[in-house]
């Protein structure tokens, strides 16, 4: 009874639960949601890294290439942004939205197709586009003129008169009660909405607030694009902490805890807009350990972003980033399972794909994404682990599509992209291995310097008598201890000498020969 009287108040039900907690200093913002005490979702934004997707701007179209479909649009960034006809069509629904026709009794106007893009979008116009994926690499934003404007419980959808109710609402009862809501709303017409999956259970008042200050935004963005000149930015994509009040605060969450007293006032401003009761959840941390640490935050991101990760039952996986595609590795690991060999295949299987489906939310990793796992023999063994992944996919917000387990074994999956993998955002690639992982090994690195001696020898045998090498300390060691005489051979071959010189700064891959007297450097 307590339990339920402390939901009602929109206070903590229980020690673990669901916790949304927020560190916000001056260069980075970052939220963790944990789950009973384990890290589910992690989100980072840094001061020097604006987040642009879903930020509206009136742009103006600078070139169409018909090759491509597409056209290119100048919205105020160095580089064009790349606009597929297709995206500059009102589309139809997303396929994770089920659609409702209101009863409005007027007929939907006549289908824009490819064709028609050129014509309506000539060089030199103007144009009002969304970002939907920022710049990843060398290419620019890619956008789309189907604006969509996300709220609490509602996403408005200006430019198309269609509406929906989100798929992951599977309840009949639960969706015929929000079809019976949607068909009160008061939507101007030639617009349409979604019901968020965070609207189930909600009460129809949440959704007509929701609604009025959807349409305050769409007013203010129409102002501006009559008003402005292109390219100009009509609309924000709001913060790190305002899309985490938008899309993480849910009846499920039992507290938002965050070190920093303004974004928590700016958090309660936003929640009260809506649901005045969810203040309460949102709580100011004021203790000297930092926030993290006291949830126990860091030590388990520091454990999800190493290359290998340990599953409970002693397997583990391996994951690797590269340009065509995430792969993962799974392997039994510690887990041998002794006679029942099968039972423990499956085990570390499941546990695998419980784990690949949560680094995908933590690590933010898109595109392609194979998984190796163990073979399985039995085919309902296979069923059972991809039906498991297909459930663990359901909570990410990002689009993902899998398929069954193939005959080699291997799982086949996308995720939408619309953004740099935690990864890419936050590292840098090693100035020693140069993004490769690997540095050449000491007996390559002689074999590759007592290549070059014999060629700098030859060419220069009649002028230099006397040739100096810098290495890095650890190669020096090894051509001392083991191919002195190798060494020793050139030296007697070319009738000259050889000194070397240890330098720490040397980097292993790197070695300079030169002209003793002379210090000039020296090439075969």
């Amino acid at each position: 009874m307590i339990e339920k009287v402390k939901k009602l108040l929109g206070l903590p039900t229980k020690s673990g639960g669901t916790r949304l907690i927020v560190n916000a200093e001056k260069l980075e913002k970052r939220v963790a949601v944990l789950e009973d005490g384990q890290l589910e979702e992690y989100n980072v934004e840094r001061v020097s890294d604006r987040n642009i997707v879903g930020s509206v701007y009136k742009g103006r179209v600078k070139n169409i290439e018909q090759g491509l479909k597409a056209m290119f649009v100048d919205i105020g960034f160095e580089k064009n942004a790349f606009l597929h006809f297709w995206d500059a069509i009102p589309a139809a629904l997303d396929s994770g939205i089920e659609e409702v026709r209101r009863n409005t009794g007027k007929k939907l106007p006549r289908k824009i197709t490819a064709k028609d893009i050129p014509t309506i979008y000539p060089p030199g116009s103007e144009i009002m586009v969304q970002v939907s994926k920022g710049p990843i690499g060398t290419k620019g934003p890619r956008i789309t003129t189907n604006i969509s404007m996300p709220g609490r419980y509602l996403v408005l959808m200006p430019h198309s008169p269609q509406c929906g109710i989100s798929r992951k609402i599977d309840d009949p009862k639960e969706r015929d009660r929000l079809r019976t809501i949607l068909n009160e709303l008061d939507i101007p017409e030639g617009m349409g909405v979604i019901i968020r999956t965070v609207g189930a259970g909600q009460r129809s008042r949440f959704f007509v607030r929701d609604l009025a200050l959807l349409l305050d935004q769409w007013r203010e963005i129409e102002r501006n694009m009559e008003t402005q000149r292109a390219p100009y930015q009509l609309f924000e994509e709001p913060g790190l902490v305002e899309r985490t009040v938008r899309d993480f605060l849910t009846d499920e969450v039992d507290a938002v805890i965050c070190d920093d007293l303004a974004s928590v006032e700016r958090m309660q401003e936003l929640v009260a807009q809506v649901s005045p009761r969810s203040k309460k959840r949102i709580q100011f941390y004021n203790e000297p350990q930092h926030i993290f640490d006291k949830y126990g935050v860091h030590k388990q991101v520091e454990k999800a972003f190493t290359r290998q990760v340990w599953l409970p039952c002693g397997g583990y996986i391996v994951i690797d980033e590269t340009e065509a595609l995430i792969s993962v590795d799974v392997n039994t690991g510690r887990n041998k399972g002794g006679k029942e060999v099968d039972k423990t295949i499956l085990q570390t299987n499941l546990e695998a794909v419980d784990e690949i489906a949560r680094q995908m939310r933590l690590r933010n990793i898109g595109g392609l994404i194979v998984a190796d796992l163990i073979d399985m023999k039995s085919r309902k063994d296979q069923q059972a682990v991809y039906l498991r992944m297909r459930q663990r996919l359901k909570r990410d917000k990002a689009r993902t599509h899998v398929l069954p387990i193939s005959q080699l074994g291997l799982m086949e999956m996308t995720r939408q992209r619309a953004a740099e993998s935690m990864r890419m955002s936050q590292f840098d690639p090693c100035p020693h291995c140069e993004g490769r992982g690997l540095i050449k090994n000491l007996m390559t690195m002689s074999v590759e310097l007592q290549r070059a001696l014999h060629s700098v020898m030859r060419k220069h045998i009649d002028s230099v008598h006397e040739v100096k090498i810098i290495v890095n300390p650890e190669l020096l060691e090894r051509l001392r201890t083991e191919d002195e005489e190798l060494l020793v051979d050139i030296e007697r071959r070319y009738g000259g000498r050889l000194s070397f010189k240890p330098d720490p700064s040397m980097h292993r891959e790197k070695f300079v020969i030169t002209d003793a007297n002379t210090g000039e450097e020296l090439k075969g």
